[in-house]
């Protein structure tokens, strides 16, 4: 194997990767319990996904091309910087519209941050 190949391969196996990570993604999309957990899910992994298949892609016009593809490198830039930052406007209008954590969280830190005070809750009740 010479260079090329070897540059093409390790930029499928990225593709292969990015493929992989895309589809635990949506199995964190369905699975877990309310929009703050799966906007977490989509945001983290779907950008790796993204991330790693637009590397590969690169990678594979380049040992394959000899090309540099400058619309690839600016994706790879657009997708790193604005996929948090949807994801997290995206979790703090969930959380100013009052959206429900779900029953298995354990405590809302944000909430005396926003609020000033801690939440009183009812010691035989466990409810707000």
């Amino acid at each position: 194997m010479n260079e090329n190949e070897i540059g093409e391969f390790i930029g499928a196996l990225l593709i292969l990767f990015g493929s992989v990570f895309s589809v635990i993604s949506v199995f964190g999309l369905i699975r877990l319990p309310d929009v703050y957990t799966r906007s977490h899910a989509a945001t983290k992994s779907s950008t790796l996904s993204v991330l790693l298949t637009l590397t590969g892609v690169f990678l594979y016009f380049l040992f394959h091309d000899h090309f540099v593809s400058v619309r690839v490198l600016l994706g790879i830039v657009f997708v790193f910087l604005t996929a948090p930052v949807a994801g997290h406007l995206i979790i703090r209008a969930a959380y100013r519209s009052k959206v429900g954590l779900a029953d298995i969280s354990v405590e809302d830190e944000l909430y005396e941050v926003i609020h000033g005070n801690p939440p009183v809750v009812d010691e035989e009740t466990d409810v707000e």
